[in-house]
C-alpha cells in the first residue's frame, strides 16, 4: 500500500526562517501550503510606496514572494478585528514596546490549528528558532504556545527541532527528525548558509522584524492615541495614519499629522472628509490633518505650525486654508512659528518612553 502523503500548513511571515522551515519539510515529501495572517500592524500591509525614498526600492509582498520561491499556495487571512483582543489585553504582557509577541504567536498558531482541522491538514510548521527573540522564542515559551494554542505536539519547528522533544510528526515518521536542524541563538549565519545551499537569494532581511508594534516610535504614537482618546481602541485607518507624517501634539486635546513630502500629502488627502485639514495657500507646504477639537486660539496655533513647515517659514505672514470635513473653507493669515517655538515634547514619537509607561500603567 502506498504511503499516505502528509499535509502541513506553514506560517509564512515573509522572512527567511519561515521560508527555510517550509522548504526543509517539503524536502521530505510533505505537501505544504502557507498561511499568512494580516493584523493591520504587519510591515507587509503598510503603505510601502508613499514616500519618494521608498518608491526607489523594489516593491513586493515578501510573504507572496516566499510562496512563489517555494512553489506553494499561500492563504492570506484578515484577522484585524480578532487581533484587537490580543493587543489590548495580552495575557503575557508586552515586550519592550507594545508588542504582545507571546500572545500573538499563540493566537496565530491557534488560528492555523483551526484552519488545519477545517482543511484536513496534519500538522503546523513555524520558523521559530530557540533564543532568537527574547519574548516569544525561548525554550521555556515554546511549550506555552503549543499548550495555549491547543495544537499540542502537532506543532513542528524544523529549524530547532533537534533541540526540542520529538513531536508527533517526528514520532509517527511523517518527517525524519535526523533531517531537521538544531539552530539556536540570535545569529542568522546557519540560516544564511542553509539558504545558500537551497539557492535562495534576495530574501527579506530580519532587522526590525515584521511588525510595527516592535518599533518604539510607532508604539509611542499608538500609546499617545489611546491616552488622548481615553480608551484603548483603534481602527484600521488609525493604524495606517500612525505610519505617515510627523505627529505633533501641541495641546493635550489635539494632534497634527504633518505630511513630510508630496507622496504623504497625497495619502493624507484621502482623509480630508474625516478630519479638519490645513494647507498653506500663499507658499508651497504640507497638508496637515487635525485630530481633535479646536477653539480659535488652537486653530491659530495649528495654522502657525503649518506655516512653519511650509516654504514660507521665513516670511512675515503666510496664508493657510482650513477646510472642514464637510468642505467649508476659511483662510487665516498667520506668522509662522519660529524654530525655537516648536517644543521637542510636541513630537509624539519623541515622547516614547513616557507614553509607553502610561500605556502599561493603564493596562495594569
Amino acid at each position: 500500500m502506498a504511503k499516505t502523503q502528509r499535509k502541513a500548513v506553514a506560517l509564512i511571515s515573509g522572512g527567511l526562517d519561515s521560508m527555510l522551515a517550509a522548504r526543509v519539510v517539503m524536502d521530505q515529501g510533505v505537501h505544504v501550503e502557507g498561511i499568512n495572517f494580516f493584523t493591520g500592524f504587519c510591515v507587509e500591509g503598510h503603505t510601502h510606496a508613499i514616500r519618494r525614498r521608498d518608491r526607489a526600492r523594489p516593491k513586493r509582498n515578501n510573504a507572496l514572494w516566499v510562496a512563489e520561491q517555494l512553489g506553494i499556495r499561500l492563504h492570506i487571512i484578515d484577522i484585524v478585528e480578532e487581533y484587537k483582543a490580543v493587543l489590548l489585553e495580552p495575557r503575557h504582557g508586552y515586550g519592550q514596546n507594545l508588542n504582545p509577541c507571546l500572545d500573538c504567536k499563540t493566537f496565530m498558531v491557534r488560528k492555523a490549528h483551526e484552519w488545519m482541522r477545517e482543511h484536513g491538514f496534519d500538522f503546523i510548521i513555524t520558523g521559530e528558532v530557540i533564543g532568537q527573540r527574547p519574548m516569544s522564542q525561548r525554550r521555556d515559551t515554546f511549550p506555552v504556545v503549543a499548550r495555549e494554542s491547543g495544537v499540542g505536539d502537532l506543532l513542528l519547528r524544523p529549524l530547532s527541532a533537534r533541540l526540542l522533544p520529538p513531536t508527533r510528526p517526528e514520532r509517527e515518521g511523517w518527517v525524519d527528525r535526523e533531517r531537521l536542524y538544531g539552530f539556536h541563538g540570535r545569529s542568522r549565519k546557519p540560516q544564511m548558509a542553509l539558504a545558500a545551499r537551497y539557492g535562495f537569494r534576495d530574501y527579506a532581511q530580519p532587522a526590525g522584524g515584521c511588525c510595527f508594534l516592535t518599533d518604539e516610535q510607532y508604539a509611542a504614537k499608538l500609546a499617545d492615541l489611546w491616552a488622548a482618546r481615553g480608551r484603548r481602541d483603534y481602527d484600521l485607518d488609525d493604524i495606517l495614519l500612525l505610519k505617515v507624517g510627523r505627529h505633533l501634539r501641541p495641546r493635550p486635546h489635539f494632534k497634527l499629522i504633518v505630511g513630510r513630502e508630496e507622496g504623504e500629502n497625497r495619502f493624507l488627502e484621502g482623509y480630508r472628509k474625516r478630519f479638519l485639514s490645513l494647507r498653506p495657500v500663499s507658499h508651497a507646504g504640507p497638508l496637515v490633518l487635525v485630530d481633535g477639537e479646536l477653539d480659535e486660539a488652537d486653530l491659530e496655533l495649528a495654522a502657525r505650525i503649518t506655516a512653519r513647515f511650509s516654504k514660507g517659514r521665513g516670511a512675515g505672514r503666510v496664508r493657510v486654508a482650513a477646510t472642514t470635513p464637510e468642505g467649508g473653507t476659511r483662510e487665516l493669515e498667520v506668522a509662522p512659528l519660529a524654530a525655537h517655538e516648536i517644543r521637542p515634547e510636541w513630537y509624539v514619537e519623541r515622547r516614547g518612553a513616557q507614553a509607553l509607561r502610561a500605556a502599561g500603567a493603564a493596562r495594569a
